[in-house]
């Protein structure tokens, strides 16, 4: 028998949830769908747990710069891994429990638990329920990519997901892949205890950052004690006993590096290679990802398409963005799209890396007249106080309107600071506006209207 509802939502990630409550208060018969753990990839295996592990390896690094700050600590810092793990399922478990009691406690929600497929472009089944509903929206979300490598099939690895299980320390953690994931984990795991090797097989950290933010990353975790192999542009992995070693080059005897375990940290893949997509005649490109337009709706009318599955934003804040595009344009008449938003992402190693818009590199590429300033952080007064004072600022403008194209900020706090330069450029205001204003001292937010006062022309 066929349940009939006014909206199907498959998936329980960041913009699942949100989006069911809106139209359960609307009055619709909504059905929510999920496979496994309630709130998806943020609250389980991403932004939550894995920050909250973050958080522990800075304290295990403060703690062994305490002499710097005049503090004494009698005795070697040593890190209790089943403690951290502890303290990290804790706060994930909270989210994710949290996240379940909302859907489930919706007045109009029915939550289904299984593996959704489709049937129809209006029929979805899960196990033996088959539910129809004239709006479906896709929430599925992605999973660590795994690629083809020679002895990749005869050795354990470990992904972002199943690093959540280690309540143990690497002896010698060997990371592939040389961007936000692996630096993460690397920096992470190194301040835990571990040795660390990062494998990247381009010539350089994060490749789409400017050369000097790489750079600057990379100087970061040398100094930190990490060790950095860039241009492993032909990788394999074998087993060592109970170790791994993996090759950098093809050639016999070339490089190689031999470590306890092995993280594959190398990129992320849609969840939507079982979902009978095709019986409901919804387009993927060639990575996998739901076509999408600027309203998130996919080429089947009826079928909407959020988060990391439509290749639109591979982020919380994105995917969130996407339920309130969502909803604005169903509930609110209000037709907001996709490329209203401006790009903005932060890596999280120490200090952390904020973006927001155009990197110095695609400015350039548009071939507007540009102004640049640049500030080291060891002259902003907040980050000398405390202790850190690794990194810069940057922001990119417009020469003719002023505005501003794109900023980043490597350096403590840069996560936060740098929405007061995103909000200026959300509201399409010349840059002069921060310039002009007057900021607490000391944060290091006010070292941005200084910063902004000497932008000079690009070279």
């Amino acid at each position: 028998m066929t349940q009939r509802f006014d909206a199907i939502i498959i998936g329980t990630g960041q913009a699942g949830p949100p989006l069911a409550a809106r139209l359960s208060a609307a009055g619709m018969k909504v059905a929510i769908i999920e496979r496994g753990r309630f709130g998806g990839t943020c609250v389980n295996t991403g932004c939550i747990p894995t920050k909250a592990m973050v958080a522990s390896a800075y304290v295990a690094h403060m703690a062994r710069r305490a002499a710097d700050y005049g503090v004494a600590i009698d005795g070697h810092v040593r890190v209790d891994m089943q403690r951290v793990k502890a303290r990290k399922d804790d706060i994930a478990g909270r989210s994710n429990r949290n996240v379940e009691q909302w859907v489930r406690g919706l007045e109009h929600g029915t939550v289904f638990q299984g593996h959704a497929r489709f049937e129809s472009p209006k029929t979805v089944r899960v196990g033996g329920e088959l539910l129809e509903a004239q709006r479906i929206f896709i929430n599925v979300g992605g999973r660590a990519l795994v690629p083809p490598m020679p002895g990749l099939d005869q050795v354990p690895y470990l992904t972002n997901s199943t690093m959540m299980d280690v309540d143990f320390l690497p002896e010698h953690l060997i990371v592939i892949g040389g961007s936000y994931v692996g630096l993460e984990f690397g920096q992470m795991f190194r301040r835990f205890g571990s040795r660390v090797t990062i494998v990247e097989k381009g010539p350089r950290l994060i490749a789409r950052e400017d050369e000097d933010v790489s750079e600057a990353v990379h100087e970061i975790l040398a100094g930190e004690g990490i060790d950095v192999r860039v241009n492993a542009n032909c990788l394999s992995v074998r087993r060592n006993g109970a170790g791994v070693v993996v090759g950098l080059d093809c050639a016999g005897g070339g490089r190689e590096v031999s470590g306890s375990h092995l993280l594959m940290a190398v990129g992320r893949v849609p969840n939507t290679d079982d979902l009978g997509l095709d019986k409901a005649g919804v387009e993927i490109d060639d990575r996998g990802n739901i076509r999408v337009d600027e309203q998130l709706r996919t080429n089947v009318p009826g079928i909407w398409a959020m988060g990391d599955c439509n290749g639109r934003g591979a982020f919380t804040h994105t995917s969130y963005n996407d339920y309130e595009i969502v909803a604005a344009n169903l509930l609110d008449s209000d037709p907001r799209k996709v490329s209203d938003r401006i790009q903005a992402y932060a890596m999280y190693i120490d200090p952390p890396l904020a973006r927001v818009g155009m990197s110095l590199a695609e400015a350039r590429k548009s071939g507007r007249r540009l102004l640049v300033g640049n500030r080291p952080m060891t002259r902003v007064g907040r980050a000398v106080e405390k202790g850190e004072s690794l990194g810069f600022m940057r922001v990119v403008a417009d020469a003719q309107t002023h505005e501003i194209l794109g900023a980043c900020i490597l350096g403590v706090g840069g996560d936060e600071a740098v929405h007061s330069i995103l909000d200026v450029m959300a509201a399409k205001a010349p840059y002069k506006t921060i310039s002009r204003a007057m900021h607490i001292h000391p944060t290091v937010c006010e070292l941005i209207p200084t910063l902004l006062q000497g932008m000079e022309p690009a070279e």
